[in-house]
């Protein structure tokens, strides 16, 4: 009989991949991926246990699948990811709807928990697998549109900041090999893969625990030279560590987009040492001209964390100076959430929820203004485009992203003019620019940026 899976996958980037690895492992192993929850002999989440909401948003999913698994006696739910292996020792009794819970690295032996599930002989209801090395030969089923994907390229994380539960949720910082990494981008590129985007907890630590010469500049030699995929993109790089070789290589190979995303945290030196983050304000506003300098074209992306235990009105005020000055491209901002376990779980001067909602709102408010202003330089311009397809607006547009946009977090092209297929680069005239999007007509196709 053909065994039926399926699949929520929450979080990010990161996780989206794991969830692609369980689901590339079913799928060898026989499985059939299924669309109606009704139709599936095992539900299964992938969770993200990151920050509070993000347990909650899981809990709430997971809650809602045994519902239906409650009107169809022969069905299992299996919880798989972050969540467990945060909870591990509280979800036995939390939650005993759940089947079967298994840690961040069960997921190229996910076919045989199951099939020991369905057969009544599991062992335990909850495992927690070794650590490991993610590798190229653990199949993938890309869940993406097929001309876009990520390449996660490390392992769990070294930093230690004061806020993060990610080294104690996902290990410490474990690289792959470049010949490994190599062979999974030659993959994705004969998938159809236009887009690749580098992703790691922090992708400039990608190999600084081994003692070899392999780092992300070395990384990114090889994939260009092993691939023709158009579009390289960089995502989560930590401030200190972008280096003038990173930047060199960027300005010599026009594959390697001009957009770096790199979260900051906060611009308050006083804050990054509480946080546990190795630089200062006067480190990122060198970093910024130093970026800018060598990357004229560049989009800059960043991530803000307001109400940090012992933040007061001066320090968003410096924040606020900082972005009208730096005038990124692309911000988001989010409320520090005090999280059980972390460092910073019984710091002094915690704030209140009200006002962290309220910083917030208010830096997104003055990133809105920095935003309408900066999109306006592409008025004008023709810039290549990634069609993604139909717009979710309106099936009368298009709908694209630039070399500036990264997909999922950034903003679009709204395409009123011209015929293309999704996964086409195309070059775009640029007549509108609002608050986040573009808007623009095809003037010529076929073209690679």
């Amino acid at each position: 009989m053909q065994r039926t899976v399926y699949m929520v996958s929450l979080g990010c980037a990161k996780n989206l991949v794991d969830s692609e690895v369980i689901l590339g492992a079913l799928v060898q192993a026989g499985w059939q991926v299924v669309e109606d929850a009704a139709a599936a002999q095992i539900l299964l989440v992938n969770t993200c246990g990151f920050i509070q909401s993000a347990v909650e948003e899981a809990v709430e999913e997971i809650l809602e699948l045994a519902k239906m698994k409650a009107g169809f006696p022969g069905k299992k739910l299996v919880v798989v990811g972050c969540l467990v292996q945060r909870y591990k020792d509280q979800l036995l009794s939390e939650l005993p709807e759940v089947d079967l819970f298994i840690g961040t690295e069960g997921g190229k032996d996910m076919a045989g928990y199951f099939e020991a599930l369905l057969g009544g002989r599991p062992s335990t209801r909850i495992a927690i697998p070794a650590r490991q090395v993610p590798d190229s030969t653990q199949p993938r089923l890309l869940t993406t549109p097929h001309f876009r994907s990520s390449l996660k390229i490390t392992e769990g994380c070294d930093n230690r900041c004061a806020y993060c539960m990610i080294p104690a949720i996902r290990g410490r910082l474990r690289s792959r090999g470049m010949a490994d990494l190599v062979h999974e981008a030659i993959m994705l590129q004969d998938k159809g893969v236009q887009e690749l985007s580098l992703i790691a907890q922090d992708l400039t630590a990608y190999g600084s625990e081994r003692d070899k010469n392999e780092n992300l500049r070395s990384l990114l030699e090889q994939l260009l030279a092993a691939t023709t995929i158009p579009w390289l993109r960089l995502m989560y790089l930590y401030p200190s560590r972008v280096d003038d070789d990173l930047l060199d290589i960027m300005a010599d190979e026009p594959r390697l987009v001009p957009y770096l995303d790199i979260p900051i945290q906060h611009a308050s030196t006083r804050l990054l040492a509480a946080m546990n983050r190795r630089y200062s304000e006067d480190d990122l506003y060198h970093l910024v001209d130093k970026i800018r300098s060598r990357l004229p074209a560049i989009a800059l992306r960043t991530t803000l964390l307001v109400g940090f235990p012992g933040e007061q009105e001066a320090d968003i005020l410096l924040l606020e100076r900082f972005l009208r000055q730096t005038r990124f491209d692309h911000v988001g901002v989010f409320a520090y959430s005090n999280e059980e376990g972390c460092a910073s779980e019984h710091f002094p001067d915690q704030c209140s929820d009200q006002e962290k909602e309220a910083r917030r709102r208010h830096l997104l408010s003055v990133q809105a203004d920095i935003s309408a202003q900066v999109q306006q330089k592409y008025v004008g311009r023709v810039e290549p485009v990634l069609v993604e397809g139909l717009s979710g607006e309106s099936d009368l547009l298009l709908e694209g992203r630039t070399r500036f946009q990264a997909p999922e977090v950034d903003g679009c092209v709204f395409i009123v003019d011209g015929e293309a297929n999704p996964g086409d680069i195309v070059q775009v005239h640029i007549t509108e620019a609002h608050v986040y999007d573009l808007v623009g007509e095809i003037v010529a196709t076929g073209i690679q940026g």
